[in-house]
Order: C-alpha cells, then sequence, then structure tokens
C-alpha cells in the first residue's frame, strides 16, 4: 500500500533526511587511509543522538540476525550491508557509505559513495556516471510518470557505459517506515511500472558496477557483493514526487563543503 505524505509529515521527513545529510559529512571529514569502519561507524552514532535522533539501521532485520551498526560501510567490490569493523580503508579504496536516521516517527535514509586518497581515472568514471544517473531518474520522478520512466532514464545511462545495473536490489518508499512501498527499481521500460504521484516519498538508489550486475550475499548474511569481484559505486536521494519536479529532501551539499577544506583528495564530488 502506497501512503502519499501531507505537507507536514514531508517538513519531518526532510528533518531526518537532513541529519542523515550531515552525518555522511561529518563521517565524510574523517575518511582516509588508515581509518577503520568502525571508528567511522562511532562518529556517525554520536553525531546522530547528538541531532537527537535514532540510527534505523542498528537493530533492523529478523531476530536474532540484526544489523549490528549505525551505517553501512561497504568497500571495492562490496555493494550494499557492509558492516563496520575493524577492516582499515586503504589508498583508492571506493566507499559507499550509506545512514538511516529516525526523528519524531519518520525517517530519513541515503547514500554517498567516497574516494579514499587518489583513485585512477576508471574508477573515477564509474562513481560520476553513477551520481549522474541518480539525478537523471530522479528528473523522470514527476507526478504522472510511471516508475519505469525513472528506472530506465538510471539503466540507459549506466549501461550506455558499460556498466552493470544490480536487479537483485532496488530503492523503496519511505516515510513512517524505512522501507515502504513501492519498489524503485533501477532498470525498467518506460511507460511500465507504478504511475508516480504527488505526495509519494522515495529513497532513489543507483547500485552500478564495473562488471556484472549479479550479486551475492556474504556468509554474514549482510554484506552483498558483485558476483565477479567488479567494483561497486551506490548513491541514493530521498525525494518527493510534485507535479512538475522532484524535490529532494536530502542533499550533498554538506559533502561538497568538505572539499575545499581537504587538502588529501580524499572525496569525489560529481
Amino acid at each position: 500500500m502506497i501512503y502519499l505524505k501531507s505537507e507536514s509529515e514531508i517538513e519531518k521527513m526532510r528533518e531526518s533526511a537532513l541529519i542523515v545529510s550531515r552525518t555522511l559529512a561529518e563521517v565524510g571529514k574523517h575518511i582516509e587511509p588508515g581509518v577503520t569502519t568502525g571508528k567511522l561507524d562511532r562518529i556517525a552514532e554520536e553525531y546522530i543522538a547528538k541531532e537527537k535522533g535514532r540510527p534505523a539501521f542498528k537493530g533492523y532485520g529478523p531476530k536474532g540476525s540484526e544489523f549490528p551498526a549505525t551505517l553501512c560501510i561497504s568497500i571495492n567490490e562490496e555493494v550494499v550491508h557492509g558492516i563496520p569493523g575493524e577492516r582499515e580503508l586503504k589508498e583508492g579504496d571506493i566507499v559507499s557509505v550509506d545512514c538511516g536516521v529516525e526523528k519524531n516517527g519518520y525517517f530519513g535514509d541515503h547514500a554517498y559513495t567516497f574516494a579514499v586518497g587518489e583513485c585512477d581515472d576508471e574508477t573515477l568514471k564509474l562513481l560520476r556516471t553513477t551520481l549522474e544517473s541518480l539525478y537523471k531518474g530522479i528528473e523522470q520522478a514527476v507526478h504522472g510518470n510511471r516508475m519505469g520512466d525513472l528506472a530506465n532514464a538510471i539503466q540507459t545511462h549506466c549501461e550506455n557505459e558499460g556498466y552493470g545495473v544490480v536487479r537483485e536490489l532496488v530503492g523503496h518508499g519511505i516515510g513512517k517506515a524505512m522501507h515502504e512501498d513501492p519498489s524503485v527499481p533501477n532498470f525498467g521500460k518506460k511507460g511500465k511500472g507504478e504511475r508516480l504521484r504527488s505526495g509519494m516519498t522515495l529513497a532513489v538508489e543507483p547500485m552500478i558496477t564495473m562488471g556484472s550486475w549479479k550479486t551475492k550475499t556474504l556468509n554474514d548474511g549482510w554484506t552483498v557483493v558483485t558476483a565477479d569481484g567488479s567494483l561497486a559505486a551506490h548513491y541514493e536521494h530521498d525525494i518527493v514526487i510534485r507535479e512538475d519536479k522532484a524535490e529532494i529532501l536530502s542533499t550533498f551539499d554538506y559533502i561538497a563543503e568538505l572539499s575545499d577544506k581537504n587538502e588529501n583528495n580524499i572525496l569525489y564530488y560529481g
């Protein structure tokens, strides 16, 4: 069942989304070779608490196999749902940081892929194309269009560059729950799928690989990796469907502000 949001609900969602946006930037300040993913996770949890939010990922999932951390941190061939721990980032890694926050009964959930130190041009092209595809999908997210219009824009942009578009994982509706209807795939046919309506709130999140679109889940039950070991990139925004142009509730502006303050070239900006 798809739940259309009122303007007051959308404002509460915006508040949660912007906490996520600031959390991603706070984490971005500390991304450099040698830092552990566990340290990044602790930084995020402390920041969210300061903002009087609740980490949405920690404890999520079926009883007995709940996700154990505040962030999903996925490195290189890891697509999504990587579990933070003692692993240290290395020069040339790419790192998807995905964060969810609940505040006042509403959720925000989005992600950014950072580059660690110097990455080669081929890797940066993957990041750039994935980020571009996010906005191309959002351009199609207007009242009256179909979900397939959004999905096809993402798929076409990435496949034209020779990249794989992950099929097993998709975006989702968001609001009072972190995952609501409808599903938001990154592949599809124009004119097909759910009709988009004003007031729908979606998490759009292309997950794109440098090789095959096929994935597998590791033995920890969470971490999803590319089946062929190729690199993967992941970006995500929370949006509201409007009559003529989607409204983006989250922002990467806080991350972009770091570019002038950081001399280590550790971040990639689209």
